[in-house]
Parts: structure tokens; C-alpha cells; sequence
């Protein structure tokens, strides 16, 4: 509940009255669906603009397949308020998308609710507020101005959003820092050896793409190759997440983002201690404050990693992902072997299909399988002799072949 007045004497009370709220910011549409929240509105007189981010909730952590029916809770709000007076968009992924993280995705609400009128409050004054706060001030000041582009001009973030595309496809970056960064990322991760693999592999293939006669100069098969077996090759195991948690870059951000005593919970599905039957996902579990300095132990077990006494490689995800790194090493020697200026624009895009297999355990799996199909579509355009046309698997929503669709 806020209350806004020009003079504190038309602050009289503290909590709304029935039917008397001018706007309400969902920037949780749980809590903005709830009895409490929708009691203040009046319908046709309330605006309402709702995050329609799904944020986990307390059943979320005890079942992972929990749906909090986010269409039901919109269609509480508008039956209340009126269908005119509702607005959505989404907080988190624009934070997420264009900022790096989650942590303002409520700054971005409040700037979107600002260019939409219902903060009543001038921009000089908000902007300065945020800089009395004194905490992460550039990056909530980015945040809220993010929040405004968004409400204001779509078009024009439209425009932001393809930009970085672009330049990630081109990867506009020299190799050489490519290699540099990947090279300290990979001997943080396991050890100098293993970075060494990296960027010996890495400098054999920009050798043969430069030797292509009238190839494109940028080098596009090379710089993919590199980027997806950087990320194959530090993969997010147990050590390396034990290894982030503990570095102080990782505890410093923490610091500059929040105030006061901190209070940390980890929730995780350790393959040792979550309970999962076959076929299912593992069960969270909730770990206090003192994983942090257990973590710090088994961060220096990366030492043990791929070896037989890595208790955590046994299981089926970790022994899929040593096993991406071979495939892959072996994908980029056939690759190289035809390579020529037709098909090195292809090379690239088989290069670049490890980059979309995100995510973790039954979501990582998934995207495998994608991006395999994928492969073996490019790999037959890219060589029809060798490689065979990739038989058509039927799907839901087709009839012979033909896509169902809605009028």
C-alpha cells in the first residue's frame, strides 16, 4: 500500500479503502490477484499493470511441476477492474534480456508503470531517489529508463534487442581476445592444461579457415567452434558451481546490490541427497548458510573432475556432457576436412549448435535433442553425400504433412 499526497496532512491513514486504490503495480500476480490487493480496486476507475512473470512460490520449491495458472489470475484482475483497465508485460525477462540478471526486474516495473502514468511523481525526483538509496545506482537508473523504452517505444527496443543479436552472431571481437578470455575462464575452471586443449584446438582451425581461398576473412566456422567449445568445455558441474558461489566477484555483487546482514538459503538438487524416481525431476532441497564455506572445500575438488574418483561423474547428465566435448571434437575434424567457401557459412552454423543446449538436467536434455536434429539437417546440406537427408518425423498438429492450423 502507497499513499501519495501534496502535503502530509492528506496522510491520514496508511492502508487503501475498499474500491479507493488509483493503480496497483503486480509486480507479483499472486500477491496482485490476492483478496487483499483486489479489494482496493474499483472497477472501471483501477488500472492495473501486471508482471505476468512466473515467480516461484513456496509449493514451486517442494514441486518443481507446480502451475501457478498465471491466464486465471489475469482473468481475476479483469474481472475486478475491468478488461480495458489491465496491462501486462513481462519484468524479468526484460531485466534479463538487457541487463544480465533478475535483480531489478521490479526497478523495470516501476519505470514501465511510470511511462504509463499511474507514479504520479516527476522523473527528476525519482531518478534522485534512487541515487540517495546509494546502492547499484547506475544499474537501477538503467533499469528504470529500460522500464520507460519498454511502455514507450517497443519499436525502438526491438531495435536494442536485434543489435546485440547481431553482433553476437558476427562476434565482431579479435580471436585472439576471444581465446584470451577463454583461456582464463578454462584455467579457473579446471587448470592450465585445459586451456591449453582450447586454444591449441582453436588456433588448428583458424589456420585452415584462413587458408581458404576467397573464404570470408572474419572467420565465422572458426570464432562459433570457439565460443561452443568454450562453453563444452566448462560445463556447470558441482565444482564449478561450488567455484562461482565462492568467488569474491560473485560475494561483492552481492554486497553492492543488497544492505545490511545478508541471509543466504541455497536450493539445489545435489544427485546425492535429492530424491528422484526414474523418469522424474530431482527434488529440491533447501541448504542453509554453512554450504557456503562447504562449498569453498568442494570447489577444490575440480581436481577430481573426470577422473574415478569423481563421485558426481558417474551420473548419466555429467558422463552426456565429457562425452558432447568428444562428438564435438570430432564434428569440427569432418567439418574441416570439406571445408571451402560454399559451405563455410554452414560450418559456422553446425559450430554454433552447442550454443543453443542450455539449461539443466531434463530442460539441457531437451534442447540436446533439438540441436542434434538440427545437425543432422545443416550436416546434409552441408555434405549430401556424406551425410544422409534426415528422415521427417511426425508431429503433433500435422495431417499428412500439413500443418493444422487456426483460422
Amino acid at each position: 500500500f502507497v499513499r501519495l499526497a501534496d502535503t502530509p496532512e492528506r496522510l491520514n491513514q496508511v492502508r487503501i479503502d475498499t474500491q479507493q486504490a488509483d493503480a496497483i503495480l503486480a509486480c507479483d500476480v499472486v500477491v496482485g490477484a490476492s483478496a487483499d490487493a483486489l479489494q482496493t480496486v474499483r472497477h472501471g476507475r483501477t488500472r492495473v499493470l501486471a508482471n505476468i512473470h512466473e515467480i516461484p512460490v513456496a509449493e514451486s520449491l517442494r514441486n518443481p511441476d507446480a502451475e501457478l495458472h498465471v491466464d486465471l489470475l489475469l482473468e481475476k484482475m479483469r474481472f475486478v477492474a475491468g478488461e480495458a483497465q489491465v496491462e501486462t508485460f513481462d519484468a524479468q525477462s526484460l531485466a534479463e534480456e538487457f541487463l544480465g540478471d533478475t535483480l531489478a526486474a521490479n526497478i523495470v516495473a516501476t519505470g514501465y508503470a511510470w511511462q504509463r502514468g499511474l507514479v504520479p511523481l516527476s522523473l527528476e525526483a525519482l531518478m534522485h531517489a534512487i541515487e540517495l538509496n546509494g546502492v547499484a545506482v547506475a544499474a537501477n537508473q538503467s533499469a528504470f529508463s529500460l522500464g520507460r523504452l519498454a511502455a514507450g517505444d517497443p519499436a525502438a527496443l526491438d531495435q536494442l534487442r536485434a543489435a546485440p543479436l547481431q553482433a553476437q552472431q558476427a562476434d565482431e571481437r579479435p580471436l585472439d581476445a576471444l581465446l584470451a578470455d577463454g583461456c582464463q575462464h578454462l584455467t579457473g575452471y579446471q587448470n592450465a592444461a585445459w586451456a591449453q586443449r582450447f586454444e591449441k584446438r582453436v588456433r588448428t582451425l583458424q589456420a585452415a579457415e584462413s587458408a581458404l581461398p576467397g573464404g570470408d576473412a572474419r572467420l565465422p566456422f572458426t570464432r562459433n567452434a570457439a565460443r561452443s567449445l568454450l562453453k563444452l568445455m566448462s560445463y556447470k558441474d558441482e565444482y564449478e558451481v561450488a567455484r562461482l558461489y565462492t568467488d569474491d566477484a560473485f560475494l561483492r555483487k552481492l554486497k553492492d546490490q543488497f544492505e545490511g546482514d545478508l541471509q543466504l538459503e541455497f536450493h539445489m538438487a545435489p544427485p546425492l541427497l535429492s530424491r528422484a524416481g526414474h523418469g522424474q525431476r530431482p527434488v529440491k532441497i533447501r541448504l542453509g548458510a554453512w554450504m557456503l564455506p562447504a562449498m569453498k572445500w568442494l570447489a577444490h575438488g575440480k581436481r577430481l573432475r573426470g577422473t574415478k574418483f569423481d563421485l558426481f561423474g558417474y551420473t548419466q547428465e555429467r558422463r552426456t556432457e565429457r562425452a558432447m566435448i568428444i562428438q564435438f571434437d570430432h564434428r569440427l575434424d569432418q567439418l574441416v576436412a570439406e571445408l571451402s567457401p560454399a559451405n563455410q557459412q554452414l560450418a559456422a552454423q553446425i559450430a554454433a549448435l552447442p550454443l543453443s543446449i542450455r539449461g539443466f538436467g531434463h530442460v539441457k536434455l531437451a534442447n540436446l535433442a533439438l540441436a542434434t536434429e538440427r545437425e543432422a539437417e545443416l550436416l546434409h546440406r552441408f555434405a549430401p553425400q556424406r551425410y544422409p537427408r534426415p528422415e521427417k518425423k511426425a508431429q503433433a498438429g500435422h495431417f499428412k504433412g500439413i500443418a493444422v492450423v487456426s483460422q
